[in-house]
């Protein structure tokens, strides 16, 4: 079972609750908002303990923290013919593969 600190974590202001909003990434239901930026994490960070506990309590699998996950490095993209093409021909222009020059771009 995962721990509530496996979990990726942001902590943001929020100008229209005018509060700092903390937020989990593989939870996006998930939030907690506070005046105090640590208050607003650990008030996150418990939220996500009792998530998990419900899990626990059910018998379900939570997500997968993303530290936890395993990548390949392989990712598939789908474009329309003309973006291809454009792709295609600046990649050409300068002299690399479009894998090249697509992860140039990330």
């Amino acid at each position: 079972m995962y721990k509530a600190e496996d979990y990726t974590y942001r902590v943001f202001w929020s100008e229209s609750d005018q509060e700092y909003v903390g937020s989990v990434v593989e939870f996006p239901y998930v939030s907690f908002l506070d005046k105090n930026r640590s208050k607003a994490f650990e008030g996150v960070t418990k939220a996500v303990e009792d998530v998990l506990a419900i899990y626990l309590e059910d018998g379900e699998e939570p997500a997968v923290p993303l530290g936890k996950r395993k990548y390949t490095g392989k990712f598939a993209l789908r474009m329309t013919k003309e973006q291809h093409q454009r792709v295609a021909m600046e990649a050409a222009e300068q002299g690399v593969s479009i894998n090249q020059l697509l992860v140039s771009r990330v």
